[in-house]
């Protein structure tokens, strides 16, 4: 077998086959990152839509139990206070007796929703969730981000406005649709 010029060096690669290679690399990365970034949103979202059922859920359970809306200020706010906590079980201001459970709160990791410092449910993207109750009983509610009417007795969105990202393509996420 003749040997020739290259097989009698070290084999390796040269400069220009190094370049190449780590050039393919970086298309491929390019091409995988708005892919995980979709994914990531999709799963905030179904993450969101999960929160606005459960506190909706919540407060009607809630109601149940007691025979009223843990609050019958019909204007728009944010799910936090001492209602709140007495959905997680509390017995605040005396509004949730039993002690009930009605809802698990956990604390507001980066990424994903739950109580924040201040005690606000907070959702993936760290925007505040608004709640509307139907203060009057006559199941109409004027809730979300464009202040529809939604006959329903609670109403609850994630306020996109309230939101420190700059990520304003996600959409509302409500709990009446």
């Amino acid at each position: 077998m003749n040997k020739t010029p290259r097989d009698s060096e070290n084999s390796a690669f040269t400069l220009i086959e190094l370049l190449v290679v780590i050039a393919i690399i970086g298309i491929l990365m390019s091409l995988l990152f708005p892919a995980v970034d979709g994914a990531m949103d999709a799963a905030k979202r179904t993450q969101a839509k999960n929160d606005v059922t459960q506190i909706a859920t919540a407060v009607i359970a809630y109601e149940t139990e007691y025979g009223k809306l843990p609050d019958t200020n019909s204007a728009a706010q944010s799910v936090a206070g001492n209602w709140l906590q007495a959905l997680g079980g509390s017995n605040v201001s005396s509004l949730n007796p039993r002690q009930i459970v009605f809802i698990e709160l956990q604390n507001a990791k980066k990424g994903k929703s739950g109580t924040n410092s201040s005690g606000t449910f907070v959702d993936p993207w760290a925007g505040v969730y608004k709640i509307a109750f139907d203060g009057d009983y006559d199941n109409n509610v004027t809730a979300g981000t464009n202040n529809v009417v939604v006959r329903k007795k609670v109403a609850v969105w994630n306020d996109v406005s309230t939101s420190p990202s700059n990520k304003q393509k996600r959409r509302a996420v409500v709990s009446w649709e």
